[in-house]
């Protein structure tokens, strides 16, 4: 398993798929310097999901960059991810770690839920998520998180925090300012033309020229 989660953190997302197929968007991205990548395909086409999977999985270990699947935690076992990333309703974290075992990262979902964070680093979550930090055209419904949720999390764990939502070019140097390990984008990667461009923007202005 690679190391932890840090930097930039791209989220596939079935429901607004790039403009090109799945695995060269994610291979761009990595070109461009992405650390994680999480797949998310909420969809029952069990056979296409696991395909791709496998393949991502691949080009993640190609690269030394981790590889999580969304809530599935069956298909990160059947692809041997780096871990899963569990939202409200995905089951718990120790369901998870017995199916996974102690090696693969686990991920949570805290949304702006201090609470639910401090349980979760509690159970043995790898790392906490918080957001939507803006609004995002990917769950325009998600209540938003203040940024200084990162600094309030940060009194209670240490264990990586990633913000998501609605996080791009002109708002990431914020939300890294703000305490954020890593940050998490869907559109503002796989959206842009230049998916490789794009994805060393963001690092750039996120997390510095040497990140």
């Amino acid at each position: 398993m690679t190391g932890p989660i840090t930097g930039l953190y791209m989220v596939t997302d079935a429901r607004r798929p790039p403009p090109v197929p799945v695995e060269t968007a994610v291979a761009a991205a990595l070109r461009g310097g992405v650390r994680v990548v999480q797949y998310r395909d909420k969809s029952d086409d069990t056979e296409r999901r696991r395909h791709e999977a496998a393949a991502l999985a691949a080009q993640c270990r190609a690269a030394g960059a981790c590889f999580i699947v969304n809530d599935d935690i069956a298909l990160a076992r059947a692809v041997a991810a780096d871990g899963v990333h569990l939202g409200r309703d995905d089951g718990d974290v120790a369901a998870a770690r017995t199916a996974l075992g102690p090696d693969r990262l686990i991920g949570v979902s805290c949304y702006a839920d201090l609470d639910r964070a401090r349980a979760a680093a509690e159970a043995g979550a790898d790392y906490l998520a918080f957001g939507s930090l803006y609004p995002s055209p990917t769950k325009p419904e998600s209540a938003l998180a203040p940024l200084s949720v990162f600094r309030e999390a940060r009194a209670f764990t240490d264990r990586p925090l990633v913000a998501i939502g609605g996080i791009n070019a002109g708002n990431i140097a914020e939300v890294t300012a703000a305490g954020a390990d890593a940050v998490a984008v869907v559109e503002a990667i796989s959206a842009a033309p230049d998916i490789e461009a794009a994805t060393a923007t963001l690092i750039d202005r996120g997390f510095g020229p040497a990140a």
